[in-house]
């Protein structure tokens, strides 16, 4: 079990976001902006699946698990909360979102399934997030500085979601979900999770006129694939996941409690 603690955190998100916020780079700033389009329906299936697994549980594991459930639930409509103003200002920019309708079709067919499915699908994405929230605390300098607001609200968010990377993890287990069907979903979510960055990534390239300009695609390739590029970095991360015995916990946290002790004035715990 961990102890999660709810924050709000203090930025203005009522001024206008720059066009390339994300140091400058017109590919960067396309794909952090095409993950926030995929986080409030994303983290409303997280928010319910969390949920809804706990009310299957035995009487005598819904209490060991409530608390965390709830916090869980707590950062996450946070973080909802937030990018839908991110996204308001996209909206503004001239960026379409194409991921959220298409997920809302996608978790339409999930309806009625067992909720280990819905659970063991909410954990494969929260690995996902875990190791890039991980990387991306470890370069918070690839963010730039055109825009501290955003930096700020990524490495929050970055900093949240390797502190509750275990919950929808053991609340599966809790249920008695195997290691066959968490594997399944998780090689099913990489596909997906994948594809779909990619896709509205593009789309939002397209949208700002710079997707056939050769610095993006040459800054594409430095930022995934260079020295510190995100699929460089990450992939020996999302390897593990794959293991019998893995468990989230066993991920280094260490950037994500030095964030948040850091940075204690840019937050303000929920019900300090």
């Amino acid at each position: 079990m961990t102890d999660l603690v709810v924050r709000r955190l203090l930025v203005d998100m009522e001024a206008p976001i720059p066009r390339h916020w994300c140091a400058g780079d017109a590919f960067r700033t396309a794909m952090f902006n095409a993950l926030s389009m995929s986080f409030p329906v994303g983290e409303q299936f997280f928010i319910d699946s969390v949920r809804n697994g706990v009310k299957e549980l035995p009487a005598e594991l819904q209490e060991k698990y409530r608390a965390e459930a709830q916090a869980f639930v707590g950062q996450e409509a946070t973080h909802r909360r937030l990018h839908s103003l991110y996204n308001q200002h996209l909206e503004k920019l001239g960026l379409v979102n194409e991921w959220e309708p298409r997920a809302r079709e996608m978790q339409k067919l999930l309806e009625g399934a067992d909720p280990r499915h819905h659970l063991g699908i909410t954990a494969a994405n929260e690995h996902f997030t875990a190791i890039f929230a991980d990387w991306m605390l470890r370069n918070p300098d690839l963010l730039g500085t055109e825009d501290p607001r955003l930096v700020t609200l990524w490495l929050w968010h970055s900093s949240e979601e390797s502190e509750h990377k275990s919950t929808a993890f053991d609340l599966y287990h809790a249920l008695g979900g195997n290691h066959d069907w968490r594997i399944t979903w998780f090689r099913r979510i990489t596909k997906v999770f994948i594809l779909d960055t990619l896709r509205q990534t593009v789309v939002n390239l397209r949208n700002d006129g710079t997707l056939w300009k050769w610095g993006t695609w040459k800054g594409a390739a430095g930022f995934l694939f260079g020295k510190r590029g995100l699929v460089r970095q990450a992939y020996p991360l999302w390897r593990e996941y794959f293991r019998p015995d893995f468990h989230p916990s066993q991920l280094d946290a260490s950037a994500s409690l030095q964030w948040l002790e850091d940075n204690k004035h840019r937050y303000v715990p929920v019900g300090a």
